[in-house]
């Protein structure tokens, strides 16, 4: 059934800005008859700051470009080793509530780490997953007219420096870990084919590459 096809694109490494773009575009265009579509990329260097981000929680951006978008939450940061996949998916349509889609990006995140022996969780007052205290995961989302776009980013083998050159997420202080630092040597795309699978599994998508 169309509803349950999710159409897979790897796009290597991609500025922000024209990615942002293209979502917006898609997603504006798209019909009933338009299939889900799941992006992975990474992104140059790059500070995104979301719809009711506060300037504050900037603290020394330096020479990282801060661009403000139209997505929810604070500020976190983009950059090469990071995983980011973009949900275009219709949830009208799938009758799935933004919160719900929320909460199967974080399970889908924190099964791929179950696989590898760790152990994390999710935190309602802070969305995004966490391995014991730092955070590993964040999450950010727009929806207009019950279709989203925007996603998660998963930090996977990176320079991590730059997010001590902001609160991340609004929360000053945070600590934040990747994968390499927990052990886990996986390159970037055999993450993605892994994370797909745990969340096409969770949200019931048959995979169309």
């Amino acid at each position: 059934m169309l509803k349950n096809t999710l159409v897979i694109h790897s796009l290597g490494r991609a500025d922000y800005v024209p990615t942002w773009r293209r979502m917006q575009q898609f997603s504006a265009a798209r019909d009933d008859a338009t299939r889900d579509e799941l992006w992975w990329l990474q992104h140059p260097p790059v500070f995104t700051l979301g719809l009711n981000g506060k300037a504050e929680h900037l603290l020394d951006p330096g020479d990282i470009p801060v661009v403000k978008i139209d997505r929810g939450g604070q500020v976190t940061y983009h950059g090469p080793g990071q995983l980011v996949g973009y949900t275009l998916f219709d949830l009208a349509r799938r009758r799935l509530g933004v919160h719900d889609l929320v909460i199967t990006l974080e399970q889908a995140v924190i099964d791929l780490l179950a696989e590898q022996g760790i152990r994390a969780l999710a935190r309602r007052d802070a969305p995004g997953v966490y391995v014991d205290g730092a955070k590993i995961a964040a999450l950010g989302l727009r929806v207009k007219r019950g279709r989203s776009y925007h996603g998660l980013a998963l930090n996977v083998d990176m320079d991590l420096e730059p997010f001590a050159r902001i609160n991340p997420c609004g929360y000053a202080g945070m600590p934040v870990t990747q994968l390499r630092d927990l052990g886990i040597s996986l390159p970037v795309d055999e993450v993605a084919e892994r994370l797909q699978a745990h969340l096409c599994r969770l949200l019931g998508y048959t995979m169309q590459t």
